[in-house]
């Protein structure tokens, strides 16, 4: 709760003006309390997994005819009834893990120091904070998620989340409970390494699942705003690794792809799309290819020894 009774007081305090944005804010919540206000994140949560996916699933399951040259698995959809588990699933792991570990971490949350009241952060300060915890994440998650890919742990827990092998946006959050804490934990440790304002860490749970969303959706539009980030994965980059599905040593990234560059697990998605380009150029197809998208069922029959382990289908 914002410790200001009015806002002359809080002008005082402050030495300055209050913004529009402070103004607002403090009208807004404060007479709100803190743990409410964190709360809120499961409000924010639950319109990302059940209403922003819908244009993608809706798509997916319609099978519309204009968007199928934008489709990755070109031709490869879910089926309503699939669609239909997949959400009841997600939802009762919202309301049976997600929802509850919210409202039971905010003890760490005022540990770490995330702030409630005024002043409000600046932009710069929200987006140096959004850049660290995005670095911070994408490195862990690629080693847990690597991690993930082994022995038990596979079978245990990933496996629920590799159920589908053509992702849709329902699915990104499809997953064991174990998998929603396990990489709860990179996600957490940013925020835990520079804490902000409650609206910055807002913003970056809202971040990171809108990604989730997107890179499971199945479909890479060219006109997508993230192709202009530099070394951004995507839908493309993300389904190749659910189309090889459990053996895959591919394609770990969560965000970026430079981990799996450094560490050297994209060469089956690299040398997956060298084949695609160069029978492009030989049949004088690129549109062909573009529209008709780029995996396909045979493309893990003929490989090279070397890339054995990376694409062999499960």
């Amino acid at each position: 709760m914002i410790p200001f009774a009015s806002l002359p007081e809080a002008e005082e305090a402050l030495g300055r003006s209050l913004t529009l944005w402070e103004e607002l804010w403090w009208s807004k919540t404060h007479n709100v309390s803190d743990y409410t206000l964190y709360c809120m994140n499961i409000i924010f949560l639950f319109v990302i997994f059940s209403v922003v996916p819908l244009p993608y699933v809706l798509l997916d399951v319609l099978k519309v005819k204009s968007a199928e040259k934008y489709k990755v698995q070109a031709g490869v959809h879910n089926e309503p009834s699939a669609t239909w588990r997949c959400y009841k699933v997600v939802m009762w792991t919202f309301f049976t893990v997600v929802g509850p570990l919210q409202l039971c971490s905010f003890p760490a949350v005022r540990l770490i120091g995330v702030r409630f009241g005024l002043p409000l952060p600046a932009v710069s300060e929200v987006l140096m904070q959004l850049t660290v915890y995005t670095i911070v994440e994408d490195f862990g998650n690629y080693w847990l998620h690597r991690w993930l890919h082994n022995g038990w742990w596979y079978d245990a827990i990933h496996s629920v989340h590799h159920e589908f092998s053509a992702p849709m946006s329902f699915a990104a959050p499809y997953a064991h409970w174990a998998e929603v804490v396990i990489l709860g934990v990179p996600t957490f440790a940013g925020p835990a390494m520079a804490p902000g304002h409650i609206i910055t860490f807002w913003l970056w749970i809202a971040m990171r699942q809108l990604e989730a969303l997107e890179t499971h959706s199945g479909y890479d539009f060219p006109w997508n705003p993230t192709r202009l980030i530099p070394f951004y994965g995507g839908a493309e980059y993300h389904d190749y690794h659910h189309f090889v599905g459990a053996k895959c040593s591919s394609n770990f990234a969560s965000v970026f792809t430079y981990c799996d560059w450094l560490y050297g697990t994209d060469k089956g998605y690299r040398y997956m799309k060298e084949v695609h380009r160069k029978e492009a150029i030989a049949k004088s197809k690129e549109q062909e290819k573009r529209e008709a998208g780029w995996l396909r069922a045979d493309d893990l029959k003929p490989i090279p020894s070397f890339l054995s382990n990376d694409i062999k289908s499960s």
